[in-house]
């Protein structure tokens, strides 16, 4: 069981050049205690246009600082979006393999169609051909990453015989995700041999059903590079403290705060009907507790969410674990409600009590 930190850069009102300045060094100083730590990886998503949910924007640049900071942990491009309006693909294969050298070889890149009409509407998107440009970016990244020249005459780009520069360190390139927020996303990553970064909710039961069928799939995929990237994460929240009664307290406060900003956002299927997205990414399953009981329900904790004392996390990620993830990255504030010194000492109480019970195998 691999856990890393996960950053949305959520930003609260006023937009001051102090407050956004604020999220972003917080963030890079969980990053270098996370490293310290022996979290596996860091994360930084690509989001445009959506006031307080997200700020990060050029994730590319906040993960160079990161790599420059930090020895040990795996940098995540969680994920660049895979549409030509927002990112071409020579561009996106140039910084990705700027990303590796700079992290000494940390790289694992994430891709995404991007999930909210603020964003594609914002690029003059057409939603129906995101999940084309997506495939086509999956199949050509590799390409533009192999030694020597390449060439491409496809859907929505073509190039001449060019040699794309520089190349990475990791060879033939680095680990491909595909972020899952709707069901049957995690089947389109497993056809294609790369990982399942899940970012969207999901109670014990449907994510069962989700992990399996992901690696039923992957036995026989068709992958779009040598390199198969055999993994199935989760998003999660992490407020750890000794008193469970003041965890879920502050916890809470943090999960709400963001679950709030996220019902916020206008997703495609809302303003643009298509079957390029079935459905709204912000509806996830609705726990069933006559079944399955979550380790926090006395604290109103949901199922699964890892706010707690240690004990209450670890029987949490256990159950998580028992589904077959292999990994679960977390969301460690949303909106600055948790004050910085709570979210170290968070971490610091999550990797003294509650990581040893899983690195230890």
């Amino acid at each position: 069981m691999k856990f890393g930190i996960f950053f949305e850069m959520s930003t609260p009102r006023p937009f001051t050049s102090a407050v956004e300045s604020a999220v972003f060094h917080n963030a890079l100083e969980q990053a270098r205690l996370a490293d310290e730590l022996g979290f596996d990886w860091v994360w930084a998503v690509e989001h445009h246009f959506l006031e307080e949910y997200s700020h990060c924007s050029a994730p590319e640049v906040v993960l160079a600082a990161v790599a420059a900071q930090t020895e040990r942990i795996r940098i995540g491009h969680g994920a660049v979006v895979c549409v030509p309006e927002m990112n071409h693909p020579i561009r996106v294969a140039e910084r990705c393999a700027t990303l590796d050298i700079l992290s000494r070889g940390r790289l694992e890149v994430g891709t995404a169609r991007s999930s909210t009409w603020t964003e594609l509407g914002g690029f003059s998107v057409d939603p129906d051909e995101t999940k084309k440009t997506w495939d086509e970016f999956v199949h050509v990244l590799p390409k533009l990453w192999a030694d020597g020249h390449a060439s491409h005459q496809g859907h929505s780009f073509s190039m001449p015989e060019r040699n794309v520069l520089p190349k990475p360190v990791q060879k033939p390139h680095p680990p491909l995700w595909v972020t899952v927020t709707s069901p049957g996303t995690e089947l389109d990553a497993a056809e294609r041999g790369l990982g399942c970064l899940g970012v969207a909710a999901a109670g014990y039961a449907e994510q069962e059903r989700r992990t399996k069928d992901y690696f039923r799939r992957i036995e026989s995929c068709n992958p779009v590079s040598s390199v198969v990237t055999k993994e199935v994460t989760t998003l999660n929240f992490l407020y750890c403290h000794e008193d469970p009664v003041t965890a879920a307290k502050v916890g809470m406060g943090m999960v709400g705060t963001f679950g709030l900003a996220n019902s916020h956002l206008l997703w495609t299927r809302e303003a643009y009907p298509t079957r390029a997205y079935q459905s709204l990414g912000n509806l996830a399953p609705k726990p069933d507790r006559t079944k399955t009981g979550g380790p926090g329900d006395a604290y109103g904790i949901p199922e699964g969410i890892c706010v707690g004392d240690p004990d209450i996390i670890v029987a949490a990620l256990k159950r998580w674990e028992s589904l077959g993830l292999t990994g679960i990255n977390f969301l460690l504030n949303g909106l600055e409600v948790v004050p910085q010194d709570q979210v170290l000492a968070s971490m610091r109480l999550f990797a003294r009590e509650v990581m040893p019970h899983f690195k230890a195998r």
